[in-house]
């Protein structure tokens, strides 16, 4: 049984949805896990982690729509040093997930057919977000 840690930083788009897919099957292949787990956590409280479909990009966009819908930028919030996007990412991240754990088998990540993992960025701006990678399990 081996652990073995990592993280990448990502330069995140501003109020997107990013796919880092790509981003963590590197990760797992240079872990030489074969068969266990990997834990991602991003590292901020006002961006998030979510697995979500990869085929079509309107399930993102609607998403996105939702999201702006149900947090308004001009609620009526009591935090708000560092602008007016700010209490409305908290909440975002709130609703979402800070952390995905999911399956490795033969070095390779366990994904559904439509599935990807993405960043989602709650701040109007871009941002460096840091996602670290726990992995376990049989080299």
């Amino acid at each position: 049984m081996k652990q073995y840690t990592s993280k990448i930083e990502i330069l995140s788009s501003g109020l997107k949805i990013q796919n880092i897919t790509k981003l963590v099957e590197e990760a797992v292949f240079q872990s030489k896990i074969k068969n266990g787990l990997v834990n991602l956590s991003i590292l901020n409280t006002t961006a998030s982690l979510i697995v979500q479909e990869n085929a079509d990009p309107d399930v993102l966009l609607d998403i996105e729509v939702f999201f702006k819908s149900l947090v308004p930028m001009n609620g009526k919030y009591n935090h708000s040093s560092e602008g007016k996007d700010d209490m409305p990412a908290h909440i975002k991240s709130t609703l979402t997930n800070n952390q995905i754990s999911l399956s490795i088998k033969n070095n390779k990540l366990l994904l559904g057919t439509w599935q990807g993992i993405y960043l989602f960025e709650h701040r109007l701006d871009s941002q460096t977000r840091t996602v670290i990678h726990h992995f376990l399990g049989e080299t």
